[in-house]
């Protein structure tokens, strides 16, 4: 698909945290979210093994691919493989998406974090499909995630690319309009939705200002 086709359809991912959604099950909530439109999931723990990863996505993939949404494994390049995933996230301490590239099937999909406009570029020359850039705000579902950059920083790093840039790091719903005035294609969180009391509503929030920009 082309960059501008899979930055519509990474308008919001939906990322999984077990102790979020608690005392719900991820499936409860990632279905709910899927029901509200939530274009992809991805599956996120970072305290599993590989076979627990893999009997989760086992579960989840059906589901989510059943509602059209994409869906992405967290770190775990060998996972997503034996998964069938349509993709993997990774970081820097991850393999290199060079790497990667070269040894997963072409429609694999290769996404990747990065808050500097010029490294971000070196990693869509080496393969990477979309980027994920943050902290947008402060967050504290990610202790390590980094200095706040605000939109601002957000928005030089999408404009860097001709690849999707997502924003993250303590976006709320509330938030999501004011990160939609950036370049970015769209938002990933965690909290905002694994957390939320009221699942469908949240993610049609963080989704309408991306649906009204077209």
């Amino acid at each position: 698909m082309t960059s501008a086709e899979l930055g519509a359809r990474l308008r919001l991912i939906v990322i999984t945290d077990r102790q979020a959604a608690a005392p719900r099950s991820i499936v409860e909530v990632v279905e709910a979210a899927l029901q509200a439109g939530a274009p992809a999931i991805q599956l996120r723990d970072k305290t599993a093994t590989a076979r627990a990863l893999l009997e989760a996505g086992r579960e989840l993939l059906p589901i989510v691919h059943g509602a059209g949404a994409l869906f992405f494994v967290n770190d775990r390049v060998d996972v997503a493989l034996a998964l069938g995933a349509d993709g993997v996230h990774v970081g820097p301490d991850d393999l290199p998406v060079r790497a990667i590239r070269g040894a997963v099937p072409r429609d694999f999909l290769i996404g990747t974090s990065t808050d500097d406009p010029k490294e971000a570029e070196a990693l869509v020359a080496d393969g990477a499909d979309y980027i994920g850039c943050g902290t947008v705000y402060q967050t504290t579902t990610k202790p390590d995630a980094g200095n706040v950059l605000g939109p601002e920083g957000l928005d030089r790093v999408a404009r860097a690319v001709a690849a999707p840039v997502v924003g993250i790091g303590g976006i709320t719903p509330g938030r999501a309009a004011e990160v939609a005035k950036t370049a970015a294609a769209g938002v990933a969180v965690v909290a905002a939705v694994m957390g939320a009391t009221d699942v469908g509503r949240a993610v049609r929030t963080l989704l309408q200002p991306w649906t009204r920009i077209g």
